[in-house]
């Protein structure tokens, strides 16, 4: 039916339909390529489902696909279906000049090489690759001549010299951004005669010399390449600087200058799965930071939830359609994602849609989402009286819509749920919360255009024109709870009510949103009912001691609790007490000796403390007490 039950995932977390022999975006086998496929229905030879083995092979060769990290392969569950699977090892070959690179990675980051000769012809040519909007590639002076390339501006590349005639500069102005993140071809010359400069295979910009004048190009310095006289160096990386045919060795030169790196990782490359939920890793000075612009989360990684609290009668209303910006580029802006091949501005239709959200609520029914158009299609998450999830597509061709009710699960019990609605031409995929997917198919008679989209309403419906009776009951008196991670395609309604952003012209209010993260993430496992939950205290029928009734004069088991723990603390600060009293007042016994001097020449020892001491005969008249000792 079109969707892949298998697929590889390479660089940057990217999943690829191909496989080896074939090239990205075809999802095709090497078989389906040449035509020789074992059932000529199908573009590989797995596919062709026969009893007997068979095998696809060949080389995954494009560079930026690489290399392969992971393989998944579906349809596989069922009896007497097997596959086998092996992965070669990457093999790299080249010239290894045209692959020496450096990483640029904070704003003084420099490296610095002997003068550049180019006295009458200069001819310099390199790659880089940034997701900065400006910085000087390199730059070389003399005492009034200099020669330099630089990044003027996300779609800017210049290139400015002076060889005593005034400065000359030639820019070159692309019509897409330069600092995707992508190699770019930067290719200068400049002789006596004229100077031009090439970005990538954009036209040759061109500029004669002067008839008359200095011609020689006379620098002194040295070269610098990256940051250089107090500008603002280039982030990012270079590879394959080539200056008059000769290949400066960008490696190993950065190996020992700080600031500068060998190769071209880059932040994002070790760290770029960091950016959860589709966010955008983009390089930085001394690390990266993650783009959420095009996601409904917020916070560095993308994983901070951005909600709403829904009082009653409270809604959100998000116009495709602004003032002042045509049918035209509603699709093509602002509705879907501009990377979508297979949609065009001028279908004004929708052949596929991804909704995501969260939500909490205690109150049934009510009108959780609901998307119109100016026509009469429609789409809605709704739930029912009952409590249960209903999703209601509406796209012509049928006299009712088509309902995919989830009745066994009660979403109005406070707890929050996630809701994944997936649609691509007929086919249906909803999650609830960590639930498997469910398929659905829309009905043969159904439209699968949903054709000219025109808002999407959160908590309540307030169109103009016909509504559906359902939705125009379950829409009094409204949503009362929590929204949060709201996103349609590549639009986060509630992000742009909260958050300043391009989209915040098209959101309409009614109310006070007050911003909440709706609790935690929803449960697998809904909450044990009353009956079943072992743990649940019915004050009607339980026997549990101590459950509500008073303790001895009045005090109950928390005052209990409450009094034994501050006897304990105080029982531990006594014995404290007592132990450090005894420490500082226990008697430390000491043996002191005070030899007379004199001793050895002395009759007696008596006679050695007389000699030693010329008061002790006036301390025996003073005293003439006796005492035994």
């Amino acid at each position: 039916e079109g969707n892949p039950f298998t697929w590889w995932v390479g660089k940057a977390n990217e999943k690829h339909y191909y496989w080896g022999g074939s090239g990205p975006g075809i999802q095709k086998c090497a078989c389906g390529i040449e035509r020789n496929c074992t059932d000529p229905k199908y573009y590989c030879n797995c596919d062709a489902d026969y009893k007997q083995w068979r095998k696809d092979t060949g080389m995954l060769s494009y560079k930026e696909h690489l290399p392969v990290s992971q393989v998944v392969v579906g349809d596989v569950d069922r009896p007497g279906s097997e596959a086998k699977i092996s992965v070669g090892p990457v093999r790299c070959q080249g010239d290894r000049n045209y692959w020496n690179a450096a990483s640029f990675v904070t704003s003084s980051s420099y490296l610095h090489f002997s003068t550049f000769q180019g006295e009458t012809s200069a001819d310099i040519s390199f790659y880089f690759k940034t997701s900065a909007s400006d910085g000087v590639f390199l730059e070389n002076l003399g005492n009034t001549d200099f020669i330099k390339l630089e990044l003027k501006s996300a779609t800017e590349v210049s290139f400015s010299f002076d060889v005593g005639n005034g400065p000359v500069e030639i820019v070159v102005r692309s019509p897409s951004q330069l600092n995707d993140d992508q190699w770019h071809r930067v290719n200068a010359e400049r002789n006596v005669k004229q100077a031009s400069l090439q970005v990538d295979q954009l036209p040759l910009e061109v500029r004669k010399a002067p008839t008359e004048g200095h011609t020689r190009l006379e620098l002194y310095s040295q070269l610098y390449v990256g940051a250089a006289g107090g500008q603002r160096g280039f982030l990012g990386c270079i590879r394959s600087l080539r200056m008059n045919g000769v290949t400066l060795d960008l490696e190993e030169r950065a190996k020992v200058t700080p600031g500068v790196k060998p190769g071209c990782s880059g932040h994002c490359t070790s760290y770029g799965m960091y950016c959860a939920n589709g966010g955008k890793c983009v390089e930085k000075y001394n690390g990266y930071s993650c783009d959420c612009s095009k996601t409904a989360y917020d916070g560095p990684f993308c994983i901070k939830d951005v909600g709403a609290f829904f009082e009653e009668g409270m809604w959100l209303r998000y116009n495709f359609h602004s003032p002042g910006t045509s049918m035209k580029d509603l699709v093509s802006r602002t509705l879907l994602s501009s990377t979508d091949p297979e949609i065009t501005a001028p279908d004004l239709s929708l052949n596929k849609e991804e909704l995501s959200f969260s939500f909490s609520t205690t109150k049934s029914p009510c009108v959780l989402l609901y998307i119109s158009s100016y026509t009469q299609d429609f789409m809605a998450v709704l739930v029912k009286p009952s409590g249960n999830l209903q999703i209601r597509y509406s796209l012509g061709g049928t006299k009712e819509p088509y309902n995919i009710d989830v009745d066994h699960r009660n979403m109005a019990n406070g707890q929050p749920h996630t809701v994944n609605v997936t649609r691509n031409g007929r086919d249906i995929v909803l999650q609830l919360d960590h639930y498997p997917p469910t398929s659905y198919s829309l009905p043969a008679a159904s439209d699968v255009q949903f054709n000219s989209p025109k808002a999407l309403f959160l908590g309540k419906v307030i169109e103009i024109g016909k509504i559906d009776q359902d939705i125009y009951k379950y829409n009094t008196p409204g949503f009362t709870g929590c929204l949060s991670r709201v996103q349609f395609n590549q639009i986060a309604p509630l992000k742009a009510a909260l958050r300043p952003t391009n989209s915040s012209s098209h959101v309409h209010i009614q109310g006070e949103l007050v911003e909440s993260n709706c609790g935690a993430s929803p449960l697998t496992i809904p909450p044990m009912s009353a009956a079943t939950d072992p743990w649940h205290l019915d004050s009607a029928s339980a026997d549990f001691p101590y459950n509500g009734q008073a303790i001895g004069d009045g005090v109950n088991r928390n005052s209990a609790i409450i009094g034994g723990v501050i006897a304990v603390v105080i029982f531990t600060v006594l014995c404290t007490l007592v132990f450090l009293i005894r420490y500082m007042f226990r008697h430390k016994g000491t043996y002191h000796t005070n030899e007379a001097k004199g001793a050895e020449s002395a009759e007696s020892a008596d006679a050695a403390i007389m000699n030693n001491d010329p008061n002790f005969t006036e301390t025996i008249d003073e005293s003439k007490k006796e005492w035994l000792i």
